[in-house]
């Protein structure tokens, strides 16, 4: 049996031939767009981690066409006071129905609440999102 040589294309029907500066440049992108993409990922990880409030959807129930409840937890700093936008779905997505709600200081950091939306036809699902801090005003 006998070895085939090594099957190339023909010499220029790609293109030039990569040189060695080409294929370290190349390399050396790659190596820069790593580092970038870490730093950016460090980055938004540093900048989530500092986040003090955070929530999470428990479950929704339809209670009829117009009506939906939402439950779902906030964290955040126990003296503090947030406001979340509940916000009811329907079959396709589309917003039917939106509620602001409050939730203020307690006594442990994560509260689970329920929300009624009133919404414009029927919802399907339910979800919260932001959570974010009231700013305090200011004492004089």
């Amino acid at each position: 049996m006998t070895e085939s040589p090594a099957t190339r294309p023909p010499a220029g029907r790609y293109g030039p031939e990569p040189t060695e500066r080409s294929v370290r440049r190349g390399r050396a992108g790659l190596v820069a767009a790593g580092v970038v993409g870490v730093a950016l990922v460090v980055w938004i990880g540093l900048n989530l981690a500092g986040q003090p409030v955070s929530w999470k959807d428990v479950g929704f129930h339809v209670e009829d066409s117009r009506t939906i409840e939402v439950t779902f937890e906030v964290t955040k700093p126990k003296e503090s006071t947030v406001t979340c936008t509940v916000t009811a779905l329907s079959e396709s997505y589309a917003q039917v129905g939106v509620r602001i709600v409050e939730v203020g200081p307690a006594d442990s950091a994560t509260r689970r609440v329920t929300a009624t939306v009133q919404t414009t036809e029927l919802a399907v699902s339910g979800t919260v999102e932001p959570c974010e801090l009231v700013e305090e005003p200011s004492a004089p």
